[in-house]
């Protein structure tokens, strides 16, 4: 009866499941029509832009054209059915949002925005220890730290000997 009782109820959520996923497929995409992928989302003038989309189907060629980076072309992918274009961002582009519009044949046409920043970053991440031009004093003190957990372990395990003996 018991195992009666747990196959019924593994059976439920695994039915349930079943039922909800071809629901969360549909919200995904509920126009249908499949999207365009752009990388990086926020690029800057003098980078590359890459697009990427399934929007096309079965076409192994389509055509876009980007405001700020002129007309491109998007060619197959690794994938079946995966069409890849790239273009670059001239190097005076001011910064704001961009659009890019990609069309395949007979008739499909998908547009999409991303941002373009200020200027690409430079030098090393603030973490929060500095700059990092005072590398010698950080590595003296970690140094310091590993040493006294060092001596700190060793005195440790002579009491714990010590006191062991008696």
């Amino acid at each position: 009866m018991r195992n009666t009782r747990i196959g019924a109820g593994i059976c439920l959520a695994v039915g349930s499941l079943a039922l909800a996923a071809p629901a969360a497929g549909a919200a995904a995409d509920p126009s249908g029509e499949q999207s365009i992928r752009i990388s990086p989302a926020k690029a800057s003038p003098g980078s590359q832009v890459t697009v990427v989309t399934r929007a096309c189907g079965k076409e192994t060629y389509g055509k876009g054209t980007s405001e700020a980076g002129g007309a491109f072309h998007l060619f197959e992918g690794d994938r079946a059915g995966v069409l890849v274009g790239v273009f670059d961002i001239p190097a005076g582009t001011r910064p704001g949002t961009d659009t890019v519009t990609v069309k395949c044949p007979p008739r499909t046409r998908i547009t999409d925005t991303y941002r373009i920043a200020d200027r690409a970053p430079t030098g090393g991440v603030d973490a929060g220890f500095g700059a990092p031009t005072d590398q010698n004093t950080q590595l003296a003190a970690g140094s310091v730290l590993l040493a006294a957990a060092a001596a700190g372990g060793v005195v440790r395990m002579r009491r714990r000997t010590a006191a062991a003996r008696s």
